[in-house]
């Protein structure tokens, strides 16, 4: 039945007596669930006490004839003081959600949560004792409590999340040596590239992967990040690595618009190009930009114990007078962390531009999982992850053009700070 209703990926939870309506259903101790489950919008919840956050859910409940029954208010609840995500509201509104089953303290039954592979989730309950729960409880005797177990679907979930495919990808691509550096668009046609990035977008088309500015991961959920390096054999060595390019969700920035921002608070070029301002310069926590005398912190964020203690907290840059150039709401941030750095790889690559432009991308990769929102405060928090814009103003007579690009970025030596598992991994042994 979830097979017919589109699932792509199911899991399943075996019920506590404290998992009910009532106390909500504990998903794990950590925010990774959030990478499982397709969410909606992050955003902070009213509280007096604790901070907490809220993110929208497409759940509906799976009946026994094979209809679905939508559950309008079901969220996902994140606690970021614990940390720990519990699903709420997925009774309430929804007249044949199983009610009295989910309002009991019983042991044994088993939540099913399918996820299509568009936005929406499938839910199902199982009672103790039915032939589904005994089954579930054959299969997997021991699962680690509060932690979702992936069951196998026409066996995709065999493949889900293994880097198996990934590396044999890689492997081609590294034995394919010099490669002509080119992008691939949405209608599947494959064209030169001559911007900048263009050591990502080839990687990218030569895995199937088109051009496109969604926050989501490339290939078989993994988030595949191209890094310039000055040697394929070299331990990897400093150079900075872009993570994420969100536009700013607050501050003078947001309020007054990009040319107004860079008109306050940027600088002339300082290649002397007439008609040009600049916005630019390493914003780190605890250090003040010389070219623009901004600072980076971290409002809401407890940085000794590495807490979030307001949950409409915010990275903000800052003047003396405390106006906030800009910001990126942690929400945010935690939302665009989760849905495109679930499962991460890190690949070098060489450039050369005679004969022609060309990429080759070395052997020695490194993949990376086990990522929460929090990781990435922390390590911006330590001045791992720095804010490093290229926003520029250009003013000619009348006409005038922005170019915008906030992004955050870590030194390639820094990156196991993001991760709860970083390893190396040769793609030219077969193994």
């Amino acid at each position: 039945m979830m097979r017919q209703a589109g699932v792509a990926r199911l899991f399943a939870k075996r019920l506590s007596p404290n998992d009910n309506a009532k106390n909500q259903i504990y998903l794990g101790k950590s925010f990774e669930v959030l990478q499982l489950l397709p969410i909606g919008e992050i955003a902070p919840r009213p509280s007096t006490k604790t901070p907490i956050l809220g993110a929208t859910l497409r759940l509906s409940w799976l009946m026994h004839d094979g209809r679905h029954a939508m559950a309008p208010h079901s969220k996902l609840i994140l606690y970021p003081q614990y940390p720990e995500v519990r699903l709420s509201g997925f009774l309430r509104g929804c007249e044949a959600a199983p009610s009295v089953l989910m309002n009991t303290r019983l042991s044994g039954r088993i939540l099913f949560l399918g996820v299509k592979s568009g936005s929406e989730i499938v839910a199902f309950a199982a009672p103790a004792g039915s032939e589904c729960s005994r089954e579930f409880e054959h299969l997997f005797p021991d699962p680690e409590d509060g932690v979702l177990v992936e069951l196998p679907i026409s066996g995709v979930a065999a493949e889900a999340g293994s880097p198996a495919r990934l590396i044999r990808e890689l492997r081609r691509i590294h034995e394919s040596n010099w490669i002509d550096s080119k992008q691939l668009s949405a209608d599947g046609s494959v064209q030169t590239c001559k911007a900048p990035q263009c050591g990502g977008y080839t990687l990218e088309a030569e895995l199937g992967v088109a051009k496109n500015g969604k926050a989501e991961p490339d290939f078989d959920g993994w988030e595949v990040k191209q890094h310039a390096v000055s040697s394929l054999d070299a331990p990897p060595d400093g150079k900075p690595i872009t993570l994420l390019t969100p536009e700013p969700s607050g501050g003078f920035y947001t309020d007054h618009g990009a040319a107004a921002f860079v008109r306050r608070f940027g600088y002339p070029d300082q290649n002397g190009i007439e008609g040009r301002l600049n916005f630019g310069g390493i914003f780190r926590v605890g250090s003040t930009a010389p070219l623009t005398s901004l600072r980076l912190v971290l409002r809401g964020f407890d940085e000794p114990t590495g807490a979030m203690i307001d949950a409409s907290g915010a990275v903000e840059i800052v003047d003396d007078e405390g106006t906030v150039a800009a910001s990126w709401s942690f929400a945010k941030l935690i939302e665009h962390w989760s849905r495109k750095h679930a499962l991460a790889v890190y690949v070098p690559s060489m450039k050369r531009d005679e004969p022609r432009r060309q990429y080759r991308y070395g052997r020695h990769v490194r993949l990376a999982r086990h990522t929460n929102g929090l990781m990435l405060l922390r390590a911006i928090a330590s001045g791992a992850v720095y804010y490093d814009p290229a926003i520029k103003l250009e003013v000619h007579g009348s006409a005038e053009a922005t170019k915008r690009r906030s992004q955050f970025r870590v030194h390639s030596r820094e990156l196991w700070r993001l991760y709860g598992a970083f390893e190396s991994v040769d793609v030219s042994s077969p193994s």
